[in-house]
């Protein structure tokens, strides 16, 4: 597979960097991993199936990249744009290969309790609870399922329980108007409550060849794009990883940084260096939007909008932090 470490777009990190006069301003990053489609049969050895398939279990989420365009000179497997029985065929794939590892993971377990490991009688129940929602196809929602089971089930290589988002390819000339394929794909997406995001590999491929930001926004303007859809795809990819961002800002450096949703403080200054969650004794911390309106950290601290947190505080989307350590 190919893999791309990107900068997750983020306006308030330039604005925050402004408000700071910081020399250097970090962006948070993301990782994508382009492995190549799977056919069918997949799950049972065709094409370099069963390789695929462990690829696809090292990421966090999983987006389907989808074709939605009309072009002779560019093959199709199945030689038809045809984008729902495309993702039917992926889904089956993952499905199959999904219910064949939960019966193998079930079979062990029971080979355990049999001679006597009873600790292992409650991973052997959740399993059952899995094979029976992938035997009926069910699951998108994954709400009767407690963070710690998903973890469990996410460490057991199980695809079909994995965050998933569509990504419609289109052609240039359907980019802002779509089209019947991604119309298609826009309302399976809505049935099945799967994020959808269009981007244009063409257009794209094109915008990235450009290094001026200024003759990249002027194209951008001619097309009628407000946002590159390379950009629109990081974002939904990110908030599919259900995470949050804070920041730290400084004259040395403003720095975006990535955190699970409902994480507490220490785990926030963890990300930062171990030694700041060891030693951890509070955070200072104000909302990056109520910073940008007092005018910067001096007038912030003088009118008393800087909170002082401890250990038990869950670290909000677009806070700004300070944190105090001693080691």
């Amino acid at each position: 597979p190919n893999k791309g470490i990107v900068s997750v777009p983020d306006q308030r990190l330039q604005e925050l960097g402004d408000l700071s006069s910081s020399q250097n301003i970090i962006p948070t990053k993301i990782e994508f991993v382009d492995i190549a489609g799977l056919v069918k049969g997949a799950s049972k050895g065709e094409g370099l199936g069963n390789k695929f398939l462990s690829n696809i279990r090292e990421v966090d989420a999983i987006a389907h990249v989808v074709r939605c365009f009309e072009d002779e000179n560019v093959t199709h497997v199945h030689n038809a744009i045809d984008p729902e029985y495309d993702i039917e065929i992926i889904e089956s794939e993952l499905l199959l290969s999904d219910i064949e590892r939960a019966e193998n993971i079930i079979e062990k377990l029971n080979k355990l309790i049999k001679i006597g490991k009873n600790e292992n009688k409650e991973e052997r129940d959740l399993f059952l609870k899995v094979l029976d929602n992938l035997q009926s196809a069910d699951t998108n929602d994954l709400s009767n399922y407690s963070s710690e089971e998903l973890q469990i089930i996410n460490k057991n290589g199980i695809l079909s329980f994995k965050p998933l988002m569509y990504v419609a390819n289109l052609d240039e000339k359907s980019i802002k108007s779509g089209n019947i394929y991604n119309q298609k794909l826009k309302d399976l997406s809505k049935i099945k409550k799967i994020p959808l995001v269009n981007i244009s590999a063409k257009i794209e491929e094109e915008l990235s060849s450009i290094k001026d930001i200024k003759e990249k926004k002027e194209l951008m303007k001619s097309m009628d794009i407000d946002q590159s859809g390379l950009d629109q795809f990081i974002s939904s990819g990110f908030k599919l990883l259900n995470l949050v961002t804070f920041f730290t800002s400084g004259e040395k450096e403003t720095k975006a940084w990535t955190l699970k949703k409902e994480s507490y403080a220490p785990d926030a200054a963890g990300k930062i260096h171990t030694d700041f969650k060891k030693g951890f004794i509070a955070a200072d911390v104000i909302s990056y939007n109520k910073l940008l309106k007092l005018g910067g950290e001096k007038e912030a601290k003088l009118s008393g909008n800087i909170r002082t947190e401890g250990k038990d505080y869950i670290v909000k989307d677009g806070d700004v932090i300070l944190f105090k350590f001693n080691v």
